[in-house]
């Protein structure tokens, strides 16, 4: 149907660049890449290694996974990074990661005596961005820029997983800020919303960069505390709840405080929204007693 010189356009006319690479890593041939926002001219690469081209440990990596459809022979497909630190003489190269699909198929035919694949590489770098960017939607409160409520469960589920398997502690608490209302109606709910955002900010200057920490609706947050014990996660709760009178003086001139409640998982815990309970249960205990405390349970 079609000659060899249009099969070879056709090939050469693909948005996408496909590699022709032997099992040795040289590159045999290669096609198309004419999507020119996202790749160059790869021409200069054909009769090269890549050893030749790439730091050993990436080329290995390639290599390897030439080796894998060959064995296979079935479509095998992999996403993987590269950068300038990737590659040797990079020069002007780009130095953040671009990321890519490859597509890879064992050839029925050898090529200059090798068995060979075609890679077909897909710059998959926006797709990713925009996943990551939806999935922070999806994850996060918009107004603190904390996790939601449907992340922190997740966590909780992820965090019962680890501790049911090697019995690794997790803590949690949950606070909530004494007379939000009374704030809202005295200054505003821009006042509100502008003390909320300060908790948060406080919240990750003051705790530590593992704890996960989530508006869990309206004033009530929640953190997380991996591979920490109840009596720990206290001392942390301490330390945060005597900084919050300061910083609301500061930001949104009203004199405030929290009030919060601290538990671990226990052996009886089948569900993650036990720990979750027994930590709500000791902020209303701290509410009981007069407010500006955190209670363990």
């Amino acid at each position: 149907m079609f000659t060899q010189q249009q099969l070879t356009a056709i090939l050469s006319s693909l948005p996408d660049p496909a590699f022709i690479l032997t099992r040795s890593g040289r590159y045999a041939a290669v096609f198309g890449g004419k999507d020119v926002r996202h790749y160059h001219d790869s021409g200069f690469l054909v009769g090269c290694s890549m050893f030749d081209v790439l730091h050993e440990e990436k080329a290995r990596w390639f290599t390897a996974e030439v080796g894998k459809a060959l064995q296979s022979r079935a479509m095998h497909i992999v996403e993987y990074q590269l950068s300038g630190k990737d590659v040797k003489g990079a020069g002007d190269g780009p130095d953040h990661a671009i990321c890519f699909e490859g597509r890879i198929q064992a050839l029925d035919f050898q090529v200059d005596g090798e068995d060979a694949v075609v890679w077909i590489a897909s710059n998959i770098t926006d797709k990713n961005e925009v996943q990551r960017q939806l999935r922070q939607l999806s994850e996060t409160d918009a107004l603190t820029g904390l996790y939601n409520r449907r992340k922190l469960l997740q966590t909780l589920d992820d965090r019962l997983a680890v501790y049911e398997q090697d019995k690794t502690q997790t803590s949690v608490l949950v606070f909530d800020l004494d007379n939000f209302k009374r704030l809202n109606d005295a200054l505003g709910h821009h006042a509100g919303d502008a003390a909320l955002v300060e908790i948060a900010r406080l919240c990750r200057e003051v705790l530590r960069e593992d704890d996960i920490i989530a508006r869990f609706g309206g004033d009530e947050f929640v953190v997380v505390m991996p591979e920490t014990r109840r009596a720990d996660a206290l001392e942390l709760a301490e330390r945060l709840r005597s900084h919050v009178p300061v910083a609301l003086r500061k930001t949104v001139r009203y004199e405030s405080t929290i009030s919060g409640g601290v538990s671990e998982f226990g052996l009886p815990d089948r569900f993650s929204n036990e720990i979750l309970t027994r930590a709500d249960a000791g902020l209303y205990q701290s509410k009981r007693a007069g407010r500006n405390r955190v209670s363990a349970l």
